[in-house]
């Protein structure tokens, strides 16, 4: 048996009867213990606010369409703030959260590299560019778009821009059919640079009303979430994380090397291709709704492999899990440290993942005898 078989078996899970047992076990109490994480910070989130509903309340009103009553009342105020004003933004940043962090951890495995992030292949910057051109040229040279789209011009633009610089970076990394990682790697940071660059000038060309409807929309934010932004951005969430979850094996099979898979029966190039469109599809809606959140990517599915091994087929699951109640819960500390005004979601995701990439960089250095 060769070697890329055996690192295979284990990574896959076609190990022996007791092991697969065992670990199927672990991975099952751990998925389940996520899932009541999410569960508890989603109760708190739709509780916590300017008005405080306790839990028993948020449940019954939560129950009360499924044909269920529980034994604690609530008023038609609370119900509204509940179902109106809370839910669809609990809904969106839980969707985000595991859209984000989904894609961080698919893109760890692509590019074998922990500390891969989604921004490489320029959705982020993509979608932030063609949204701050759309704020700063929306009342001149791009009047009709927002006579046209109405409310959706700023998510469509977002969007498209996204998909547009991914669909650049994947070309530019494009040789005989064959995708390049490390050609991707660096054509990501040149269009990386490049949009940063269109975004300066918009922003020096913006007056003071732009300039902070930018810096806000820049800094993530889901103070605007509601039902319509709920329903434009999930089917394209929702598509993009079930295709990944799709690819665990082969993400596990590219651990041990592209030859390595493709001898093994997998189609790299087409996981290759699948992936990036998955990735831009999820975090170019994400930025549509909610604008630039970072660190989510990058944090959610090193912890995972730090406390579990790094197997996708787990991997993938708990990082939506772990992604959307890391994201809940820096929206509940958003909107409430500095209550009634409302802190940018980004600057705590920020506040939380600057120290921790400081920390895998530093590790890293120690293990290598740095």
């Amino acid at each position: 048996m060769t070697l890329a078989r055996v690192g295979l078996f284990r990574l896959g899970g076609l190990d022996g009867p007791g092991a697969a047992t065992v670990r199927g076990l672990r991975t099952a109490a751990a998925l389940t213990f996520l899932a009541a994480m999410l569960a508890v910070v989603v109760i708190l989130s739709l509780g916590i606010g300017a008005v405080r509903i306790p839990p028993g309340q948020v449940l019954a009103i939560l129950s009360e369409p499924m044909g269920l009553r529980l034994p604690w009342a609530y008023d038609t105020h609370h119900e509204a703030i509940v179902t109106i004003i809370r839910l669809p933004r609990v809904l969106l940043g839980a969707l985000i959260g595991a859209g984000l962090a989904m894609s961080g951890a698919a893109m760890q495995g692509l590019f074998r590299n922990p500390l891969a992030d989604p921004g490489l292949v320029g959705v982020s910057s993509g979608a932030a560019v063609a949204a701050v051109g759309v704020i700063v040229l929306g009342a001149t040279w791009l009047s009709g778009l927002p006579v046209l789209l109405g409310a959706f011009t700023l998510p469509l633009a977002a969007f498209a821009g996204g998909v547009t610089t991914t669909i650049v970076v994947y070309n530019l990394s494009s040789r005989d059919g064959r995708v390049i990682v490390a050609t991707m790697l660096l054509a990501g940071i040149a269009v990386n640079a490049l949009t940063s660059a269109l975004t300066g000038v918009f922003i020096f060309l913006a007056d003071d009303a732009q300039l902070r409807t930018i810096m806000f929309w820049g800094l993530g934010n889901l103070g605007g979430a509601t039902w319509p932004a709920v329903g434009a951005a999930t089917p394209f969430i929702v598509l993009s994380l079930a295709i990944i979850l799709r690819a665990s094996r082969p993400l596990n099979a590219l651990v041990l090397g592209e030859s390595e898979a493709g001898h093994l029966g997998f189609n790299v190039e087409r996981t290759k291709r699948v992936l990036i469109l998955c990735v831009a599809l999820a975090v170019g809606a994400s930025v549509a709704v909610a604008g630039i959140i970072g660190f989510v990517g990058l944090v959610v599915p090193h912890l995972l492999r730090l406390a579990v091994e790094p197997d996708h087929r787990f991997l993938l699951p708990a990082s939506g899990l772990l992604g959307g109640s890391l994201l809940l819960a820096a929206d509940l500390i958003a909107r409430t440290i500095v209550a009634p005004a409302e802190l940018p979601i980004g600057i705590v995701t920020a506040i939380i993942g600057g120290p921790f990439f400081l920390y895998l960089l530093r590790r890293g250095h120690a293990q290598m005898g740095l």
